[in-house]
């Protein structure tokens, strides 16, 4: 009986390695007339969308990693794709060809690149830009001890952004060199300005308009309040004689109420500065403005003439406060 089972025992083995084998030869055949005809690639896919086939998963991404790294500048501060590429095993003609360089430029136009710099800044405005905060230090670290009063007025700003044109770094010595140049001219408009506020909280005002231009420079031939065998009343302005054709200049901001031939004052022009306060320009040749227009300190409103009742070329200038003349030479001419 065990003699019995032993042989079927090896007959049923025989038979099972005779098929096992004859299943192996035939898928063996089926795998190599698959991969004549067939070979295994990768599917790639953003966001459920197919881009393209890549042989090799682990060197198409290490070639785009190298490509994006190598066309961008040392300014990267993260990389990232916002859809990550899905990968799965195909089987396709082998006459079909992969396009790993068209697949490569459809994920990279999908990766948004941070970049990062260093902003050289003086209150606050950007002067220079550097790379790495190391150079930014050096530069200012050196700016610092050549405008040692200005030290706290010097700062590094650390900058992000994701648009490459935004990052226009400069060499260190560059920036060095512009950032002091550009400085130096800061301090010098600072200074000029300073003076300029000076200059202006130092002028003369009537009801808080300041007078900030003289009309003409002349002679005075005439002061405010003096009688005189040519007038009916005492003198309501100041004169001041000049060269015809000199040319007279508004002392303040304001807008022209009038600018006509007005009797004894000849050719005149009169202008509203605000708060009450009018200047009168008189005996002037030509005009040129007219009733309305703005003008500001400094505009040439008329040029030095003899219309009206006058004795020779000269200005006759009348500050009016609140309709009443007031003398001119406590604001001007001192």
């Amino acid at each position: 009986m065990k003699f019995i089972l032993k042989t079927k025992l090896k007959y049923y083995t025989k038979e099972i390695l005779k098929y096992f084998n004859i299943a192996v030869i035939a898928f063996g055949l089926i795998v190599a007339i698959i991969l004549i005809k067939y070979r295994p690639v990768y599917k790639v896919s953003i966001s459920g969308e197919e881009i393209g086939y890549v042989e090799n998963i682990e060197a198409f991404e290490e070639n785009l990693k190298q490509d994006v790294i190598e066309q961008e500048t040392n300014n990267i501060d993260n990389i990232d794709i916002s859809s990550e590429p899905e990968y799965e095993l195909k089987l396709i003609n082998r006459t079909l060809m992969t396009n790993e360089e068209e697949v490569a430029n459809k994920i990279e136009d999908d990766v948004v690149i941070t970049y990062k710099y260093y902003d050289i800044a003086y209150k606050n405005q950007t002067i220079e830009s550097v790379d790495t905060i190391e150079e930014a230090e050096e530069v200012v670290n050196e700016l610092k001890e050549n405008n040692q009063n200005k030290e706290s007025e010097l700062s590094i700003i650390e900058k992000f952004t994701v648009n490459k044109e935004d990052v226009k770094t400069s060499d260190v010595e560059v920036a060095k060199t512009d950032t002091q140049n550009i400085i130096s001219e800061k301090i010098e408009e600072e200074e000029i300005q300073k003076a300029e506020e000076e200059r202006i909280n130092n002028l003369p005002s009537i009801n808080g308009i300041k007078l900030a231009v003289t009309p003409v420079s002349g002679t005075i031939t005439s002061r405010y309040g003096v009688s005189s065998r040519i007038r009916k009343s005492n003198h309501t302005g100041l004169d001041i004689a000049a060269k015809s054709g000199t040319e007279i200049k508004v002392v303040a901001a304001g807008t022209v109420i009038s600018a006509k031939y007005d009797g004894s004052y000849g050719n005149l022009v009169k202008v509203d500065h605000g708060n009450g306060v009018e200047t009168w320009y008189a005996h002037t040749s030509k005009m040129y403005v007219t009733a309305g227009q703005k003008v500001e300190a400094g505009d040439i409103i008329a040029t030095v003439g003899s219309t009206g009742n006058s004795t020779g070329p000269h200005l006759h200038l009348e500050i009016r406060v609140n309709g009443e003349h007031i003398n001119p030479q406590n604001y001007l001419y001192n």
